[in-house]
């Protein structure tokens, strides 16, 4: 394990700042959650730095911890700099291919979106070559509660979690199936969570229907969610809850194995 204090080999690095980035670094896939003691021990910190980091690291949302556990997890600040992290680096571009492949299988249009605050926004748009293409270009932004995009970013989230995004009693509507309120959003969230993808028929716009899953990192964190969507053009549930869906978690899956293991989509 490197220092955490490596002050004394570089004047200019901050001890604090790397101790508190040596933290953020022992969460992973295998490991979701860590307590404030063994964080000490693996870091060889006193308890009174680790608790000063921590309280920090809670305070401005890079971590989170319910009243009743003992395990910190990552917090909604680490999601929240996914578009930063797609826009730096080219997993849109390495998406490519799944989402035309998604797009060629289905013959409906395929996006991809992150989250940036309340809102996702489209990163990616393959339009359908066959049928009536969504309006939605990249850079468009919907309110994520009221979407699946959406709450595909956030259907792992703990109720502390929602409840910081969503301090105030009700939620702005915007068809009769929007969630008015938190406990509503937490429900759809259940049932998205068990599922692993959402289905949408004129969920937020009349007429257009959608099926959506997520993409996930090498920690199992959701860091943009693809869709396959249909506009003017009838698709049965049966086909959205069927062959659709099972290819849009598919090509889902094919990007996040990519995430994974640092490879394109399609090429091994």
């Amino acid at each position: 394990m490197s220092d955490p204090d490596p002050s004394s080999k570089d004047k200019y690095i901050v001890p604090a700042l790397m101790q508190g980035l040596a933290v953020l670094a022992l969460f992973s896939r295998d490991r979701p959650g860590i307590t404030a003691p063994e964080i000490a021990q693996e870091l060889g910190l006193s308890r009174t730095t680790v608790f000063r980091i921590l309280h920090t690291l809670q305070a401005t949302g890079w971590i989170a911890r319910r009243d009743e556990e003992r395990f910190y997890r990552l917090g909604p600040a680490v999601l929240s700099r996914g578009f930063v992290y797609l826009a730096s680096q080219d997993v849109v571009e390495r998406a490519r291919p799944a989402l035309i492949g998604l797009r060629d299988a289905t013959g409906l249009s395929t996006h991809m979106a992150v989250r940036d605050g309340r809102e996702v926004v489209y990163v990616a748009r393959f339009p359908a070559t066959t049928t009536v293409n969504s309006s939605v270009q990249i850079g468009t932004r919907f309110p994520i509660h009221a979407t699946v995009m959406g709450r595909m970013m956030i259907c792992d989230w703990t109720d502390a979690e929602l409840a910081a995004l969503f301090p105030e009693p009700d939620l702005p509507a915007f068809t009769e199936q929007t969630p008015r309120t938190l406990e509503a959003l937490r429900e759809l969230l259940a049932a998205d969570r068990a599922r692993g993808y959402a289905v949408s028929q004129s969920f937020f716009e009349r007429g257009v229907s959608s099926v959506a899953a997520p993409v996930r990192d090498d920690a199992g964190r959701t860091v943009a969610t693809i869709n396959a969507t249909s506009v003017d053009n009838y698709v049965s549930l049966d086909d959205m809850t069927g062959p659709i869906k099972d290819a849009v978690i598919a090509a889902a899956a094919e990007i996040s194995r990519w995430m994974s293991s640092d490879q394109s989509p399609g090429r091994g």
